[in-house]
């Protein structure tokens, strides 16, 4: 019997009300899948009475997330919040500005506060800016390969994902280039918190720290940008937008919205290329098919998105008692979607364990979600990855994986912390 059938007939003993998704160590420990395998087969909308998060319904087939993703008149981002947790995390300092409500941004509103908030940012990363910027990414991914190791093992993760993200960030927000690794930890830090990741041991203060100094420096980003014409950055069209340019004057909605882009910005793509690396390795004959044939690149890259899924879930509230699947969620109820099990259904995407560089359907996962929440910025991510993996294949023969991946413990973001390879020159 295999370790992966030996793993789900585990999983199959437990009391199927006992079943918790929402473990960090399952994401940790990527040992995910059987558990996702059986909430779709046996209850693809499922209630687990008790966790560290309180009650929640699961929903895990690709159908029914786009059918709760699309409907935000039942199924609201506002009332709740996105995340699994209720509230501000554990430990948050007294009167620290996520000591109460929390913080507020457009992917946790209802319309048609959304629409003004995401409408005014959505421009810059509109078709026409896209072709504009290709030619820098292309310029900085090119930089980044050339001063690569051949033949030396690093870490792929620090060196090529967060390296690029992090230049790519800096330049959507025209920030201190020198600084532009800042944007990374403030990331890492928005997402880290006791209750999706189970460190409860966690510094705080430290986190809250590094938020407040996230805050001073856009702050200080925004009344500059808003004594100056109008530019085609981030903080100069919200510093300059009809909805958005007394956003600085709240600053729950401030700082929610700069970490929110942030975030945005950062985890798809930094993820999505260390995974794409991971991938590749897992399946090497893929990776064949691809220097076979480079054309494939887009399909991948889309595949890749699928694959390794960088925001697990997203919550919603809902609004009235609903039938979902044949369930009943009542009003208050929270409803998670998990975005990583509807990319992994059998019934949309056949052998869909399995990386497939040239899978016809690619495109139908639901990694940036659906509906009028779909992630602004998906079509940015996906000209990084594919330019990425472009001049990969001009310059090398194989990322070859050469160590053990190591994962964070955390069930919103899939991230990978280290992938160590080795490069071979074509």
């Amino acid at each position: 019997m295999s370790a992966v059938t030996n793993e789900q007939a585990e999983v199959d003993r437990l009391p199927l009300e006992e079943i918790d998704v929402s473990q960090p160590s399952l994401f940790a420990e990527d040992t995910w899948r059987p558990w996702f395998a059986r909430l779709r087969r046996e209850a693809p909308v499922h209630y687990l009475e008790d966790s560290v998060n309180g009650a929640f319904w699961s929903v895990t087939s690709h159908k029914l997330i786009k059918e709760v993703d699309a409907n935000h008149e039942v199924f609201s981002s506002e009332a709740g919040g996105i995340s699994i947790i209720d509230g501000p995390p554990e430990g948050t300092p007294e009167g620290s500005l996520e000591s109460e409500e929390g913080i507020d941004n457009f992917i946790a509103m209802d319309p048609p506060r959304h629409g003004g908030q995401r409408n005014t940012v959505s421009p810059a990363v509109a078709p026409r800016n896209l072709a504009n910027i290709e030619p820098l990414i292309r310029e900085r991914v090119i930089d980044i390969l050339e001063n690569l190791p051949v033949g030396e093992t690093f870490d792929w993760v620090d060196r090529v994902s967060i390296e690029l993200t992090a230049r790519m960030l800096a330049t959507l927000f025209d920030f201190p280039y020198e600084d532009r690794r800042k944007l990374v930890y403030w990331s890492d830090i928005t997402t880290a918190v006791p209750q999706v990741t189970g460190d409860t041991g966690m510094d705080m203060e430290q986190r809250h720290a590094g938020l407040m100094e996230c805050a001073g420096a856009f702050y200080q980003l925004w009344a500059e940008r808003a004594a100056q014409p109008p530019k085609f950055d981030l903080i100069s069209m919200l510093a300059h937008g009809e909805a958005t340019k007394n956003m600085n004057e709240d600053p729950k909605l401030f700082l929610g919205t700069i970490l929110l882009l942030i975030v945005g910005g950062n985890d798809t793509t930094r993820n999505s290329i260390s995974g794409g690396v991971v991938a590749l390795n897992e399946y090497p004959d893929e990776y064949q098919k691809l220097r076979d044939d480079p054309s494939l690149i887009p399909n991948m890259v889309s595949e890749i998105v699928r694959w390794q899924t960088p925001v697990i879930h997203m919550r919603r509230t809902a609004l009235r008692d609903f039938e979902l699947g044949g369930k009943n969620i009542r009003e208050g109820d929270k409803v998670v979607m998990w975005y990583l099990s509807g990319n992994r259904d059998e019934d949309v995407f056949p052998d869909a364990d399995r990386l497939m560089v040239d899978r016809p359907n690619a495109r139908h996962h639901v990694s940036f979600g659906f509906g009028i929440h779909r992630c602004m910025g998906n079509r940015l991510a996906e000209m990084q990855l594919r330019v990425l993996w472009e001049e990969i294949m001009q310059r090398f023969d194989k990322v070859e994986l050469v160590g053990d991946v190591v994962r964070l413990p955390n069930n919103f973001i899939r991230g990978v912390k280290e992938v160590p390879v080795r490069l071979t020159a074509r």
